[in-house]
This record gives structure tokens, C-alpha cells and sequence, in this order.
């Protein structure tokens, strides 16, 4: 089957969509960006793009698809998901409570959070999260037909790995600016705890869904 610009076009749309709007990962990604600098906003979205590519490469190959069929699967995906979501929402609630000078206590006192650590917490949200899996299934369903060839996946999936770099970079790099930077000092209580609200709502939701 030849390769159809169409078919790439469609997944494209539906997959920027999806992974351009606010979400948790999105929101964790500028929270480092802005707190942290550039550096570890980085490797945080290497973890999130990593994840996120795996989940991509799964459904492409039908794995996801029949990993889908087990409930039990999904079940404990959802479980890990959103304890996972109220952790950072925990984190992100005791981080507005805190005064400036009691935070910079605390970051005098705490070891700096590695880079692989920060990738791996990365790789976490979206490897952790059913619906990035049912996202990718539906995409990757809705943008290929049953014919596709080997090229035409491939080139799908390279198309959508390099928007994925583009958005969750960009992300990274827009928020660890100065004005970002500046913002999110005089701000960072009302940001943390808009990170608490959303990541504490998305954590019950997924914890209470059942599909």
C-alpha cells in the first residue's frame, strides 16, 4: 500500500492535539522548568518523550491493542497512575504551603535531584498512564489502515516522535526563560497550587474510572 499523506496528517493532528493541551505531564514539565531551569525541564521531558514513544511503538506493533483486552492490565496501570498523580499533588500542595524563605531552607538542606532521576520521573507519568496506552491505540487506529505498510508506520511514527520532542522540548524551553522564570518567583504559591488541584483531580479521576 502507498504511502498516504492523508493518513499522516490525520494522526498528526489528533496526536498534537493530545499532547499539546494542559495535562499533568505538561504541567509537571513547566512546574521544573520553572523552578528548577532548563537543564532539568530537559531531562524531565526526555523521560515524558521516552515514555510517550513507547507507548507509540506499542501500538503500532498491535501490542498495545491486545495488552487492551486484559482489564486486570489496565486495572493496575490505573491504580499506579493515579497514586502516582496524588503523590505530585501532595507534593506540589505542601510546596505552596511553604513560605519563600522557608523554601530556600529547605533547597539549602536538600541534595540537587540528579538527571536520571528526573528522566525517570519523566518516563513515570506516561508509562503509568492507561490512557496515553488507549490514547496511542486510538490514534494509531484512527490514522492507519489495516494495509499499512511497514514504510508508512515507520514514518508515522518518526512524524509523531518529532512533534513529541518539539512539544514537550518546547514546553522545557519556553517556561525556563526569565520572564517565565521571574513570573513563576512571585507567583510559584498560586502555581503550585494550581499543579496540586491538577494533578490531585486527574490522580481521583483515574482512580475512579472504570473504563
Amino acid at each position: 500500500m502507498p504511502f498516504d499523506f492523508n493518513h499522516l496528517l490525520l494522526v498528526l493532528t489528533v496526536y498534537v492535539i493530545g499532547a499539546a493541551s494542559p495535562g499533568p505531564s505538561n504541567m509537571r514539565i513547566m512546574g521544573v522548568a520553572m523552578h528548577q531551569g532548563r537543564r532539568p525541564a530537559f531531562m524531565l521531558a526526555a523521560g515524558v518523550i521516552s515514555g510517550s514513544f513507547f507507548w507509540g511503538l506499542m501500538a503500532a506493533t498491535g501490542v498495545s491493542a491486545i495488552l487492551t483486552q486484559y482489564a486486570h492490565a489496565i486495572g493496575v496501570l490505573k491504580i499506579v497512575g493515579g497514586a502516582y498523580l496524588l503523590f505530585l499533588a501532595i507534593k506540589a500542595a505542601r510546596s505552596a504551603r511553604t513560605s519563600d524563605e522557608q523554601l530556600r531552607q529547605i533547597h539549602a538542606a536538600t541534595p540537587e535531584v540528579s538527571g536520571f532521576r528526573l528522566y525517570k520521573r519523566g518516563l513515570l507519568m506516561p508509562l503509568t498512564n492507561p490512557k496515553a496506552l488507549l490514547g496511542w491505540v486510538a490514534t494509531m487506529t484512527l490514522g492507519l489502515g489495516p494495509q499499512a505498510s511497514t514504510a508508512t508506520v515507520a514514518i508515522t511514527l518518526a512524524a509523531c516522535a518529532v512533534m513529541s520532542i518539539t512539544i514537550f522540548g518546547g514546553y522545557a524551553l519556553v517556561f525556563s526563560t526569565a520572564p517565565m522564570v521571574r513570573a513563576y518567583r512571585h507567583a510559584r504559591r498560586w502555581i503550585e497550587g494550581t499543579l496540586a488541584l491538577v494533578f490531585g483531580a486527574a490522580g481521583i479521576k483515574l482512580l475512579l474510572s472504570r473504563s
